[in-house]
């Protein structure tokens, strides 16, 4: 393996050093008391170069954490770490470990032990058993003592710009910024300081942005999905291309967005509805004991629950979403007159069609969804100890896997809920209940045929996450808010 590499002033690639007084770059050195400058080094009794063994096995592994910790300790924006910002950075991150180590040590014994490091991890959504917090406290116990003492944990983490361990929870949480067209997830979970101080509002605009955004742009696979679905592959040889050609030939290349405006539009409300009825039954689940964190399976029952709620108020829209998507050309005028043909013809109860397959969808949907990526989350971090940033590869390529199988678990049922929305649109098509269209579907298509349409849902799996990703971090950078959960502006109090 290679040592990393920077790039200096004068453009030449070397290895990572920092800015000296008189401009020449060299090995981070201290001022000692006698006015010496040497080496950094960790002040413990037993190994004296712990500092500099540290320093040069973290650079030459992780350098994005070295640009991290350049970006926090450059003061003045110069893009460079000189000598004084190297050590007030230095002063600083380890006052920042002292409260963190505290904060952790809840006997207040001096030393931090396995069930201090589970609880811990409890509190940011990581439910962990007492022996892989165990295998945790081992890797950063040097005397094999079996706890965590100070030096330990501060040789530990020096040099790594993470703080606090809600840190490590703000990059994992994803449920608003990747979006692949379901609005089945669990909710995430804020602090109250996040609240009150406006971020989570902060996050649900960016969220509603980026869903729009990557749902507008994977409505094509989309629209195939539900054609697929509801008319198999009748009009078409079954395959992606063909049946793309079908659409644009019976109505032109906007035709492939049908549907999507309304899809577009339930997101604000939907999002809102079930993060509120997720805070209050959290608050319920909790009772009297107000700061208690939430065991995962607590999580999952809450997030079902307020994902139902949130697909009750909105369902007569998910609905018009099927219908408009599957119009012909010229029979909707738009949103409004399908809702009023829809309601002439078939009446209200036309609004909660397919209202049962779909509120089953959501358990193995979330459950699976949530299980996968919780599992994802804890593997990356137990791999990556003392890291806060999984990076952006990580993150989407979680997100993209977890849901992937959420919806494997769940699609049979999305099908039966879409081909009961659309029975009294499709010509010849009898009217059947949910288990009656379960058998006949098998009967005539096999058990295969509870799984059309999945192809363009899988396609858009990556294309979708990776759009809202990328458009939630743009949103968020653009609404002032930074990964910290706080307002980006320096000195704002």
């Amino acid at each position: 393996m290679r040592t990393p590499r920077l790039q200096t002033r004068r453009g030449r690639m070397g290895t990572p050093r920092l800015q000296t007084r008189r401009g020449r770059m060299r090995t981070p050195q201290v001022q000692t008391r006698r006015g010496r400058m040497r080496t950094p080094q960790l002040q413990t009794k037993r190994d004296r170069s712990a500092g500099l063994k540290c320093l040069i096995s973290w650079m030459s592994t992780r350098m994005d954490t070295l640009t991290s910790m350049v970006k926090v300790g450059d003061t003045n924006e110069d893009g460079v770490l000189d000598f004084e910002e190297f050590t007030q950075y230095l002063q600083a991150h380890e006052k920042q470990l002292k409260l963190m180590f505290k904060s952790l040590d809840r006997n207040n014994d001096g030393h931090i032990d396995a069930a201090e490091i589970q609880h811990s991890l409890r509190t940011i959504g990581v439910d962990i058993s007492l022996k892989a917090a165990t295998r945790i406290l081992q890797s950063i116990d040097k005397d094999g003592t079996m706890t965590i003492d100070w030096n330990e944990w501060r040789d530990y983490f020096l040099f790594n710009p993470i703080t606090n361990m809600e840190e490590i929870a703000r990059y994992w949480k994803r449920s608003m910024m990747l979006d692949i067209g379901e609005q089945l997830t669990v909710p995430d979970d804020f602090t109250e300081e996040e609240k009150k101080s406006g971020y989570v509002l902060r996050q649900l605009m960016a969220g509603a942005v980026a869903g729009s955004v990557s749902r507008t742009g994977t409505a094509p696979l989309d629209r195939l999905k539900v054609f697929r679905q509801v008319h198999g592959s009748v009009d078409f040889r079954g395959n992606v291309l063909s049946g793309f050609q079908y659409m644009i030939k019976e109505g032109g290349p906007w035709s492939l967005w049908r549907g999507n405006g309304i899809n577009v539009l339930k997101i604000a409300p939907e999002t809102a509805i079930k993060f509120t009825a997720y805070e209050q039954i959290k608050a319920v689940m909790r009772g009297k004991n107000e700061s208690r964190t939430l065991r995962i399976y607590e999580r999952f029952v809450a997030g079902s629950i307020a994902g139902a709620t949130a697909q009750t108020a909105i369902y007569p829209m998910e609905v018009l979403k099927t219908r408009l998507t599957l119009r012909k050309t010229g029979q909707y005028s738009g949103i409004a007159d399908c809702a009023k043909q829809i309601l002439q013809k078939e009446g209200v109860t036309a609004f909660y069609k397919g209202y049962l397959p779909n509120l089953l969808s959501i358990v193995p949907y979330a459950g699976i969804d949530l299980a996968v990526y919780e599992t994802l989350k804890f593997a990356w971090l137990n791999r990556n100890r003392g890291l806060a940033d999984p990076g952006v590869t990580v993150l989407v390529g979680c997100g993209a896997v977890s849901s992937t199988c959420g919806q494997l678990a769940s699609y049979p049922l999305a099908l039966i809920r879409t081909r009961m929305q659309a029975q009294a649109s499709v010509k010849g098509s009898p009217k059947l209940s949910m288990l009656a269209l379960i058998h006949s579907i098998i009967t005539k298509e096999g058990v295969a045929g509870l799984y059309r349409g999945i192809s363009p849902n899988l396609l858009k799996v990556i294309p979708a996450v990776s759009v809202s990703y990328a458009v939630y971090e743009y949103t968020r950078m653009m609404l002032g808010v930074d990964i910290e959960g706080r307002q980006a502006g320096k000195g704002r109090g």
